[in-house]
């Protein structure tokens, strides 16, 4: 089915009402997956919304929770999600990052105890709207593992940046420790479509390509040991640094009545502080490295409508708030 921005948000927002969420919260998350939509990440749109279905009906996500927002220091945002989604207390505390990020140049947002935060570049692209430059880490439940280790030891933790250009879009790069998402294997298995060697093992610990398989096994770190590597300093960061759970304690996403508790950590920088003429320097590079052939991530998108199969719109309005 093709949808309009309104509609696609009308539908989203409904589903989530639905499935017992109360307005805010059916509001945020409902934003968060129309924009991953339109920002090619589909995977983590409509796509990932009945995970968050199934986790309000099921218990693992709070219906009500609201944020509670502190600051332990003048720079510093920490929020407790209280077991609900990480896009609201984002939200709650947006204007706060932003209004620090400016009088002190650079600022922290904290946040533990929510769950998936779904598109991870959805945090720094917004906050890179309002001129700022921004990393942004989280980790998930503990579904990747190395070939030293064969057991779960990190979720895919996800690192995304973006920074301004004076353009219509800020320029951002958001990817996963892990070779692909889990989503992308649960879809494989699901197409009966066969997955690239070096994406995932299989319940024994062994290397495949059998996306059946893969689903009940864990996925591997891009690159080896520097993937690995990079999945660490992120689970330090994301967990570390917010009192989350580490993805090894952190209980399933998908299954289950528990939250996952896992964290959110984002460091949003003043640019034109450092450098005046950042953001002109920045998207002249831009053009010089796409001139030499560089493919600049998001250059390739072109969306003009969005999409949503019809099969997975039934899916989501099948959801009922629990009895």
């Amino acid at each position: 089915m093709r949808l309009e921005t309104q509609e696609a948000f009308a539908i989203a927002r409904q589903a989530i009402l639905d499935a017992g969420a109360n307005d805010s919260i059916a509001t945020s998350l409902a934003n968060a997956v129309v924009s991953a939509e339109w920002a090619g990440s589909r995977a983590v749109g409509f796509a990932h919304l009945p995970d968050y279905l199934d986790g309000f009906v099921k218990g693992r996500i709070s219906t009500s929770a609201e944020p509670t927002i502190t600051s332990p220091a003048p720079a510093l945002t920490r929020v407790d999600a209280h077991g609900g989604i990480a896009q609201l207390g984002f939200d709650r505390a947006f204007d706060q990052i932003v209004e620090r990020a400016n009088t002190f140049g650079v600022t922290a947002f904290s946040q533990t105890n929510n769950f998936t935060v779904g598109e991870l570049g959805y945090y720094p692209r917004r906050l890179a709207e309002k001129g700022l430059v921004t990393i942004a880490v989280t980790n998930a439940t503990a579904q990747m593992t190395t070939l030293d280790s064969r057991k779960p030891v990190y979720g895919t933790n996800p690192m995304a940046f973006a920074a301004p250009t004076g353009r219509a879009k800020p320029f951002v790069l958001d990817q996963a420790s892990s070779a692909t998402a889990f989503v992308n294997v649960r879809q494989a298995a699901e197409r009966g479509e066969a997955i690239p060697e070096g994406w995932a093992v299989d319940a024994n610990g062994e290397p495949t390509t059998d996306a059946q398989k893969a689903v009940k096994g864990l996925l591997l770190a891009f690159g080896g040991a520097r993937g690995a590597n990079l999945a660490l300093m992120v689970e330090i960061l994301a967990a570390g640094l917010t009192g989350g759970n580490w993805s090894i304690d952190a209980p399933s996403y998908a299954s289950g009545s528990e939250c996952p508790g896992v964290g959110l950590f984002v460091v949003a920088i003043k640019p034109d502080l450092l450098v005046p003429n950042f953001i002109d320097r920045l998207s002249a590079q831009i053009d010089r490295l796409a001139g030499r052939g560089v493919r600049i991530p998001g250059s390739h998108l072109n969306i003009t409508e969005l999409e949503v199969p019809d099969g997975l719109l039934s899916t989501i309005r099948a959801f009922n708030r629990p009895v």
